[in-house]
């Protein structure tokens, strides 16, 4: 793949007690979280569908706020490694006990749930795709956007998202879970005003974790003085470089 130039025009994240510029910036310094922060609630959703979001899903929607409307009506690449797998996992807990599992509930914890619900709330007729990387980390998000912008778009909206998993689910050796709710989301386009990357593949042999933690390495490379980035695993690796 050759290298391919890119603007990150805008972007924004929420974490738990951490939901702005400036925020992140100072979390650089600690890289922890507010823990006793379980949930936010976005003031651009009516109380319905408020009703309807998991805490993955707020954490979504909070981070998109500062985009304007027509920002949110973009075509959209949604990218999880494990999306609602919490919810799906309560669901299965139900059904060992003989409960029984609405449709509803079944429903909003596919993969794609939150990005249904997204279309919906902003009325969102565009491309959406929706990633589970596995271990391949938030590089196809990245090249999915960049695909779509190459095509015909003049802009994404990129989201990666990913919240803790259960204890239910090992975590070691797959360095998988993230260590908070995370929602991050990049505006992008081929040119204009904001942070030019230049992304291509890497031939470093890498072991950085799954999606989870590479959304955390990416957004100390966006708050940080570091020129480049690279992340990878055992089978591809890729760098990001600020030009």
């Amino acid at each position: 793949m050759r290298a391919v130039e890119f603007v990150v025009q805008e972007w924004n994240a929420w974490a738990p007690g951490t939901d702005s510029h400036k925020a992140w910036q100072e979390w650089l310094g600690h890289q922890i979280f507010d823990q006793s922060v379980k949930s936010v609630s976005p003031t651009l959703v009516s109380k319905q569908l408020l009703r309807r979001l998991s805490p993955l899903g707020r954490a979504v929607f909070k981070a998109t706020e500062n985009f304007s409307d027509s920002d949110r009506s973009k075509p959209i690449v949604f990218s999880s490694a494990h999306g609602e797998v919490n919810k799906s996992l309560e669901m299965l807990k139900n059904m060992h006990k003989a409960d029984e599992v609405s449709p509803t509930a079944f429903s909003l914890s596919v993969h794609n749930a939150i990005a249904g619900l997204f279309s919906i709330a902003n009325n969102n007729h565009q491309e959406i795709t929706v990633l589970a990387s596995g271990q391949d980390g938030i590089a196809p998000a990245f090249l999915e956007a960049l695909g779509l912008l190459q095509e015909h778009h003049k802009e994404v909206l990129m989201i990666l998202y990913d919240e803790p998993l259960s204890d239910f689910y090992p975590s070691l050796p797959f360095a998988l879970n993230a260590p908070a709710i995370c929602a991050l989301v990049l505006k992008v386009s081929l040119t204009g005003n904001g942070t030019p990357l230049r992304f291509c593949r890497s031939v470093a042999t890498r072991e950085d974790g799954e999606h989870a933690l590479q959304i955390f390495a990416f957004l100390k490379f966006l708050v940080s003085d570091d020129k480049a980035l690279e992340l990878g695993n055992h089978r591809h690796s890729w760098e990001w470089r600020k030009i």
